[in-house]
């Protein structure tokens, strides 16, 4: 298997080839197996072409190579960094950030990429618990540094006036370099709040073959020039997709911060074929300007579950163009829902990539039936548990219908248990979903003296619509069991949502409860 897979890379990059293969061992033998041989392979191929367009500025993939070689140098001589060191990078989607993860990673040094969202507690416990060399960051995140006990080198990303990476002198010249293999991409999991836990992930040339190929084929990107990544590089569907488009010699469009005016303005100046996406961000573009994406042919979509009034209101208007891609930090990419899938049914998770075992397993860890609710766990060559072949309990519960589709029935803590029954919150938000006056809404979990746990529900309603809470119930009695209807109803201005377009549950566990509590009969 990873051999086909290899040489079915290598042909769709157009590598299957004498001049192909002396490319790639002349890049290896270079810079050693890491993400600046793939850079260099990509220079080698499409040199003269645009490879990044910023905020700030606009590169070809010659510049790129050329900039991050000459950072690189810098960074090892005036900071030291090596194999054996570390370094932080603090930063939103730009230019710099992405000269500083190839760079980095060419001096050997281990890269952690940290997020910008982060509380100043958590980033104290993270300083603390990994002792950075050096760190790279944002001139507005330099207050969360120096509340913190750290006290070694750092670096900023823009400036006018400091050390910056934008002010690298143009004449450097990097001195003789030596092969670099070891060299780690550090994602730190975890929330702003929470301690945040490591995922490692280490090049390799076969393991990484089958999530790739999948994106290839399921996805088609090669058939696409210019890709927009809207969501957080230091995210590993950011980063994954950053280095899956300079593989593929694409324009790669990037800004810091997601705004949905901005983002479609963006989509149509460049004429984006590609983008990646968090439900939230689509459904904010949607409802901004919808027809300024339709230059999409490509929306990829992850990291949160797609509600299937998005999946409806993003065909009606942009065609079948939608993929839903699930994964985790640990496991990596594992399941995709192409368009045609979501037309099988628009809550899909997809079908299973090739490489992936995926388990349903139940609380005794016995593996589930067909049909039947229990816990998605993963394994595959991919994964930060793939040296030991470890099985990933990814905390997600789900099961697999007769054609082989997953569908996600939401988290493990998500579900209750009420008066005996098994009572799962994402399947009441998707009934909800499709009442015409219902925006936003969300679903979980609160005490109950009589039944133990019962369902609340926060919602959000369109614009300028009139509904009770009556007559909301009167709705929703016929399309769910009695042990599914919510004991509260509380209507809100706005759902609020994590940095990660989720929905912050536990903000919204905080409103009032309803005057009417509701009992079922």
């Amino acid at each position: 298997m990873p051999i086909f897979c290899l040489f079915d890379v290598l042909y769709k990059l157009k590598l299957l080839s004498p001049v192909g293969l002396f490319r790639i061992l002349a890049a290896i033998y270079q810079y050693g197996i890491n993400v600046m041989m793939l850079l260099k392979v990509a220079e080698r191929m499409y040199g003269h072409k645009v490879a990044l367009v910023d905020d700030q500025e606009t590169i070809t993939y010659h510049e790129l190579l050329s900039q991050s070689e000459q950072l690189s140098a810098m960074l090892k001589q005036s900071y030291g960094l090596a194999s054996g060191k570390k370094v932080g990078i603090l930063c939103k989607n730009h230019a710099s950030l992405i000269k500083a993860i190839f760079a980095a990673s060419y001096t050997g040094a281990d890269i952690f990429l940290l997020n910008t969202e982060m509380s100043g507690e958590q980033f104290k416990q993270i300083v603390e618990a990994h002792d950075f060399d050096l760190l790279v960051h944002d001139v507005e995140l330099t207050v969360l540094i120096q509340q913190s006990s750290y006290e070694k080198a750092t670096l900023l990303s823009y400036h006018d006036q400091l050390p910056a990476i934008n002010r690298l002198d143009a004449t450097f010249i990097p001195e003789p370099r030596t092969r670099t293999y070891s060299s780690k991409i550090n994602l730190l999991t975890g929330g702003t709040t929470g301690k945040a836990k490591k995922v490692a992930h280490k090049p390799s040339l076969f393991n990484y073959l089958p999530p790739f190929v999948a994106l290839l084929n399921r996805l088609q990107l090669q058939r696409y020039q210019t890709a927009y990544i809207a969501t957080p590089i230091y995210h590993g569907y950011g980063i994954a997709f950053l280095l899956l488009y300079v593989a593929l010699g694409k324009k790669i469009v990037v800004t810091s911060g997601f705004n949905a005016k901005k983002a479609c303005d963006l989509i149509k100046k460049h004429r984006a074929e590609v983008v990646t996406v968090v439900p939230l961000m689509l459904h904010k573009m949607m409802k901004h300007d919808a027809d300024s994406l339709r230059s999409l042919d490509c929306i990829a979509s992850g990291s949160a579950e797609l509600s299937p009034k998005l999946v409806a209101d993003a065909y009606s208007k942009l065609g079948a163009v939608l993929y839903n891609l699930y994964g985790t930090s640990e496991a990596g990419l594992n399941i995709i829902a192409t368009p045609e899938d979501l037309h099988y049914s628009a809550k899909t998770l997809g079908r299973k990539i090739t490489g992936t075992h995926l388990h349903v397993l139940d609380d005794q860890k016995n593996r589930c039936s067909v049909g039947e609710i229990g816990e998605l766990c993963v394994k595959n060559k991919w994964s930060m548990c793939s040296r030991n072949r470890s099985w990933i309990e990814t905390g997600d519960l789900g099961y697999r219908d007769e054609q082989g589709y997953y569908f996600l029935c939401g988290r493990v803590d998500d579900m209750i248990v009420s008066a005996g029954e098994n009572v799962y919150p994402i399947e009441l938000e998707q009934v909800l979903f499709q009442h015409s006056f219902v925006e936003d809404v969300a679903v979980f979990g609160v005490p109950d003296e009589m039944f133990g746990q019962r369902l609340k529900a926060v919602v959000q309603l369109i614009h300028h619509a009139a509904l009770t809470e009556a007559e909301l119930r009167d709705w929703l009695r016929p399309q769910v069991a009695r042990y599914q209807m919510p004991k509260e109803i509380v209507f809100v201005d706005q759902i609020s949502y994590t940095h990660l377009g989720k929905r912050d549950k536990k903000q919204l566990r905080n409103f009032p409860a309803s005057e009417n509590p509701y009992t079922p009969m």
